[in-house]
């Protein structure tokens, strides 16, 4: 067979007419359950797992719903991205949240206009259908998979058709706990994480022949697990079936009596990779007799940012960045440096949007949108650290895209530098955050602003506000988890810190070493004794991980000792980040494993 990545010749204009029909109806059904939860007639556990297998989850705060859309493989049309800057303004209080997988969630939507707001996204290509529940989550893939300049192959169109095809399935859409798949087509390094999900894919060439290395059984939560090699190649052709045989056998093998312990990564721990390569085989070998789910000839328009007719390019500049001299504006200069890098394709470069904790304004995304439309390709790409990422810019149009982009307040220079912080929204809006992460997160980035060291610089820091690791605490070189703990019979908000997560020297990945818990008023204090430390014994040749684990953790509880347990106590240590009144533990009904 020819490359999946070839455009089948059947009729796109029924596919899609069909596409919108099954979509529309599903809305409609959504918009009769929920006005019969309303009016009393079913109840909120009948009610509660089909509102999640829609992507909408409760919130903290009575009679609102935070809407989460998938974004599959990050991918967005402009005209997309208008849509969403729509809903923000129309339904999410004027902004919108990129999450660590890619998605963008919209906060304190009363339920009622729920089914409206999903026509909204449906009318461009979007659906919140299973970006929640145990189901096959949002697939994501390298914000740069097609442009980057040490690419293997561009792994969109298997992550986009592997998304469309496990999607409304009954097998994917019922599991014993959630389930995340990654794709990744550099070479040489892992920028999607596909370490810490179900499946993580790396494209790889053999022979002549495309395929992937496969991982699975990574995840974060209380309990963090590596994911293990299944396999160190897969034909592109087998892709599809070895990710169903994997599902099958979680399916069948996930713990369904104990929502804590339903993850893959637990049936890893508890019958080991030699068992489950074996269980996968067999099911491998079913599927090729028996039939399995087969590869989508193609996908629906948008999904996933394809485009049957991309925007033509114009010309891109003929001289390389790295030729191209700094101007004299200090700030446009500083943006340069940090959030412009070339592409694949001569004369383009990507620019990554900084966006602040995640959290996006509805006009800043029409902006994005329209500066994609006219100085791009017309498509963006949501990140995993809670950036954009506008491709295909000709370098000669950069100062004009500064220009733009720092009208909106979006030229924010340092990307994915230390005072870049990823978060998620914590207590801002979910039942089981027992701590305000972003809050915390925009504190930290204040006080390191200040660091100019380049090894400083470029170490990343990671909030979560609860132990369940969505702002992925456990693979920053600075974690933060919120607690909470009393002082003098008062309750104060806390954060464990992590030290040390991440890639090591072989490229695998890791997982932070706890230090202690500290007061969350305390903790950028405690971040900059430890940089300072840092800075002062570090060896010329080694990482942040290494130094960490030279030192050793009980080097670091000393250092923040005086944090951790203050002699002297001060009024804000009773409040959270943001908060200008004392804290109190406040937990709802989790619905991440409902």
């Amino acid at each position: 067979m020819g490359s999946i990545a070839e455009e089948p010749l059947i009729d796109r204009q029924l596919f899609e007419i069909e596409y919108d029909r099954l979509v529309r109806e599903e809305i409609e059904t959504f918009r009769r359950k929920a006005q019969a939860f309303l009016d009393g007639q079913i109840t909120e556990d009948d009610f509660r797992p089909f509102r999640l297998k829609h992507g909408i989850y409760g919130q903290r705060q009575p009679g609102v719903q935070m809407v989460r859309s998938k974004i599959p493989s990050g991918m967005l049309t402009a005209a997309q991205a208008g849509q969403l800057a729509r809903v923000a303004e129309e339904f999410g209080g004027g902004r919108g949240h990129l999450t660590t997988r890619q998605n963008i969630q919209f906060h304190f939507v009363p339920l009622a206009r729920v089914a409206d707001l999903m026509h909204v996204l449906a009318d461009a290509g979007l659906t919140n259908r299973e970006a929640c529940y145990n189901t096959v989550r949002n697939v994501t893939t390298c914000a740069w998979a097609g442009i980057a300049r040490d690419e293997v192959f561009d792994v969109r169109p298997y992550a986009q058709r592997v998304a469309y095809a496990l999607l409304r399935k009954d097998l994917t859409g019922n599991l014993p706990r959630k389930f995340k798949i990654a794709f990744d087509g550099c070479a040489g390094r892992d920028c999607i994480s596909g370490a810490i999900n179900d499946i993580g894919l790396r494209a790889a060439i053999r022979d002549g022949q495309r395929g992937f290395r496969m991982l699975v059984a990574g995840g974060l939560g209380p309990l963090p697990t590596e994911a293990q090699l299944l396999e160190e190649f897969v034909p592109e052709e087998r892709l599809l079936n070895r990710c169903e045989a994997v599902i099958r056998i979680f399916n069948r093998y996930g713990n369904r009596a104990n929502k804590n312990k339903a993850r893959l990564k637990f049936v890893l721990r508890e019958r080991g990779i030699e068992w489950l390569r074996e269980q996968v085989e067999k099911e491998y070998q079913l599927i090729l007799t028996d039939g399995g789910i087969a590869w989508p000839e193609m996908v629906p328009e948008g999904f996933g940012g394809y485009q049957s007719r991309p925007q033509p390019l114009g010309q891109g500049a003929l001289l390389p960045l790295a030729e191209r001299n700094q101007t004299g504006d200090g700030e446009y200069d500083a943006w340069l440096a940090t959030n412009v890098a070339e592409q694949q394709q001569t004369g383009y470069a990507a620019v990554t949007v900084r966006v602040e904790q995640g959290n996006l304004l509805g006009r800043q995304l029409l902006e994005l949108a329209r500066i994609s439309t006219a100085a791009g390709d017309g498509t963006l790409r949501v990140s995993i650290d809670q950036n954009m990422l506008l491709p295909f810019v000709p370098l000669a149009r950069l100062p004009e895209v500064h220009r733009a982009l720092a009208a909106v307040g979006l030229a924010t220079a340092r990307a994915r530098h230390i005072d870049d912080v990823v978060t998620c929204p914590g207590a801002y809006s979910c039942n089981l955050a027992l701590t305000k992460s972003m809050n915390l997160g925009a504190a930290l980035g204040e006080t390191l602003r200040r660091y100019d060291d380049p090894r400083v610089r470029g170490l990343s820091i990671k909030i979560s506000g609860c132990p369940n690791a969505c702002g992925q605490h456990w693979v920053g070189d600075f974690g933060f988890f919120g607690n909470a703990r009393k002082i003098d019979g008062r309750e104060v908000p806390y954060y464990q810190m992590l030290l040390g997560g991440g890639y090591d020297e072989e490229g695998v990945m890791r997982f932070g070493l706890a230090v202690q818990s500290i007061p969350a008023r305390l903790a950028p204090a405690a971040v900059v004794r430890v940089l300072d430390h840092f800075q002062a014994n570090r060896l010329e040749s080694e990482t942040f991980r290494q130094y960490v684990l030279r030192s050793k953790i009980e080097t670091f509880r000393e250092l923040t000792r005086e944090f951790a347990k203050p002699a002297e106590l001060f009024p804000e240590i009773y409040q959270d980040w943001g908060d200008d009144q004392a804290y109190s533990l406040q937990l709802g009904r989790g619905e991440c494993a409902a």
